[in-house]
């Protein structure tokens, strides 16, 4: 396929791509459990947004693994969820070490989605790769401040000096969700670049770095490590405010959990993502809906997108 032609992401291409579904007589453990890791002591909100977006993506568990000094209050807005403190550096991130703790969750967890409101980027490096030694085989969504475990910047850091981060690539496909200005900053290259050329920039890093990535935009575009290509037009600017890639990684981590391959959760939650902002409009207006409005669309739209 060349990068002229990616399939166009609709509800019809949806229809004839369903999502694993619950039987009948099915618990929450069948609909999968998600482990949010996210946010911290200046971003709480990120946490909370990702993690109710993968409940109403149709996630039948969730944990949230929070820093320390807000984790109570995580728990008392998403009461659904068990909710893990995890130890702070000085710098406001999660420290590192924290995957160790974490790890006793890899034989539980069907999902694993990393990074909304973290800080602390050479910690943040450190903890995504621990995390991704104790996961192995379980569906990742790197988000926001995680994704520069492709190449962490700032301080000089102990991971930095053990890895060739010009060949670095994932051994098993985890899925990254960068805007334009995120994969510029990834990549070394300006922001105008791959704005101009997004097919190609998505395509790009995702034979890079064996990611499936969703290059989010006005355009998003789905790109695979084996060269396959989506892009999806839809939404509107209402979806552009703070908050906003916090709930689609959510949605996303949430139809991981239910056993969607990655690039399936990836297109199925841009859709829908994108839905939500439309039904949004149409009720309070092109502008000033909030994010935490966007996923409690989301259980009519999965209905309404499977009947399609």
């Amino acid at each position: 396929m060349s990068h002229a032609d990616p399939i166009a992401l609709n509800p019809a291409l949806l229809h004839r791509w369903p999502l694993p579904q619950p039987g009948i007589d099915g618990d929450k453990e069948t609909r999968g459990h998600v482990l949010v890791v996210a946010g911290s002591a200046e971003m709480p909100g990120a946490a909370i947004l990702a993690a109710e977006a993968a409940l109403r993506a149709g996630a039948g568990k969730l944990t949230i693994a929070t820093a320390a000094s807000v984790a109570p209050h995580v728990g008392m807005a998403v009461p659904e969820a068990r909710v893990i403190s995890l130890g702070e550096t000085a710098q406001h991130g999660v420290q590192a070490d924290s995957a160790r703790r974490l790890g006793e969750l890899a034989g539980e967890a069907d999902a694993l989605l990393v990074g909304p409101g973290m800080q602390d980027e050479p910690s943040c490096a450190e903890l995504v790769h621990g995390l991704l030694e104790r996961f192995h085989g379980t569906p990742t969504l790197l988000d926001a401040r995680a994704m520069c475990a492709v190449h962490p910047r700032g301080e000089p850091h102990l991971l930095e000096e053990a890895v060739d981060w010009e060949q670095f690539r994932f051994a098993v496909p985890v899925l990254l969700t960068p805007h334009a200005g995120e994969l510029a900053r990834l990549t070394a290259r300006q922001r105008e670049d791959i704005e101009k050329e997004p097919h190609d920039a998505a395509a790009a890093a995702a034979v890079r770095w064996n990611t499936v990535l969703a290059l989010k935009g006005a355009t998003t575009v789905l790109a695979t490590p084996d060269g396959r290509l989506w892009q999806h037009q839809g939404g509107n600017a209402g979806l552009a405010i703070s908050g906003s890639g916090d709930v689609l990684a959510g949605i996303i981590a949430g139809l991981l959990a239910r056993g969607a391959t990655l690039e399936q959760a990836a297109a199925w939650g841009v859709v829908l993502h994108g839905a939500a902002g439309e039904q949004l409009a149409l009720r309070c207006g092109p502008l000033g809906y909030l994010a935490r409005e966007i996923a409690a669309e989301v259980p009519a739209l999965l209905r309404v997108l499977a009947a399609h």
